[in-house]
């Protein structure tokens, strides 16, 4: 039996869960979605073409969806200062939750919301798409399979021009700290994951250009280090005069003990250690090329069939609520590091706002 879901936002990127991630899952028999529900009535015309929803199906009005019909779960792909509110209709409601990510727009409303999430012994999945998508799960395994010794520090930059005003959806020019929010929560989650092991500082300056036209910083640097020794680089910016790493086509380059491995524009190679060598020199795109993993699903049509595993009784999904506070954690202690000029303790900031 597939699990009832009410899909929450249609409009935006939900008009994507709507096209391209749920109708695959939808064929595959794992859920079936019975309610659309989005503030705008525009948008719902999004769930009635690809998810083949009657207009009695549609709502505007998420309590009176929850109310009129029955569901295992909801999706929330709505801003992120709403999704607190929809998590707690939800759980009034007995759902479990898909959400996008970040948790939430705060850190001390994240925690919040794992809180409540495990006193209601329910399950919530945040769709971490870009640690899920081909390229980096092909690096995660490479690097997971110790063929090339320890890592020494990763190196991650994403670069784009969406400088003016709506060229990045209306409400990311309008909020506090865009990049980090809605852009770096992917990649230092990213970062975090390639190293293996929880961060322990991080050091980050933020600002906005003169030319960007957004209300709070849209560019960063950062840098972490992990407890198992492990550094990283991040160059976030959204106000360049051209993109040249710009959503799924990330830079990433791992240096390792036996290896350099580079992921560039979804191409991934690598350029071994000779011992015999002597002062060896490389040139990026003349590696050698490693082979993308295979497979049907990725990013978040991938994660929706992780979240209804995890329903069916398997493993949690490795990106649930209470794990997740360690992503929405990085992207907090960046902004205040910003705020500050210090290097903040992440789990020590982490700790604080749980407590």
């Amino acid at each position: 039996m597939p699990y009832r879901m009410i899909q929450v936002g249609t409009g935006g990127f939900g008009a994507w869960w709507c096209s391209t991630f749920i109708p695959p899952n939808i064929k595959d028999g794992l859920v079936e979605v019975v309610a659309a529900v989005d503030i705008n009535p525009e948008a719902l015309v999004n769930a009635k073409e690809h998810l083949g929803l009657r207009d009695d199906q549609l709502y505007t009005d998420i309590n009176k969806a929850f109310d009129e019909v029955r569901a295992d779960f909801c999706a929330i792909v709505v801003p992120p200062a709403f999704h607190e509110q929809v998590v707690d209709a939800a759980l009034d409601h007995d759902m479990h939750i898909l959400s996008e990510k970040p948790i939430a727009d705060t850190l001390e409303a994240s925690v919040r919301i794992a809180v409540k999430v495990s006193s209601a012994g329910k399950k919530m999945g945040v769709t971490m798409s870009h640690r899920f998508d081909q390229d980096k799960t092909t690096l995660r395994e490479e690097l997971r399979s110790g063929r090339y010794g320890r890592i020494d520090y990763l190196v991650c930059r994403f670069t784009c021009d969406y400088r003016k005003f709506g060229s990045w959806g209306k409400f990311r020019h309008e909020i506090p700290d865009p990049l980090m929010v809605e852009g770096a929560v992917h990649h230092l989650d990213i970062l975090a994951d390639l190293a293996g092991a929880k961060c322990d500082t991080i050091y980050a300056q933020t600002w906005n250009p003169a030319w960007g036209e957004f209300a709070g910083d849209s560019q960063a640097l950062v840098i972490m280090r992990f407890d198992n020794g492990v550094r990283a680089t991040y160059e976030g910016a959204k106000t360049n005069a051209v993109g040249l790493n710009g959503w799924t086509r990330e830079y990433i380059r791992a240096e390792c003990e036996a290896a350099t491995l580079i992921l560039n524009h979804r191409q991934l190679e690598r350029f071994n250690y000779d011992p015999a060598g002597k002062c060896a020199q490389g040139r990026e795109g003349q590696g050698e090329p490693i082979p993308l993993i295979e497979q049907p699903k990725w990013a978040n049509t991938w994660l929706i069939e992780k979240f209804v595993r995890w329903l069916d009784g398997g493993k949690p999904m490795e990106t649930n609520v209470q794990d997740n506070l360690q992503s929405v954690a990085l992207v907090f202690s960046a902004i205040e590091s910003s705020r500050t000029g210090q290097p903040v303790k992440v789990q020590e900031f982490l700790q604080r706002v749980k407590i």
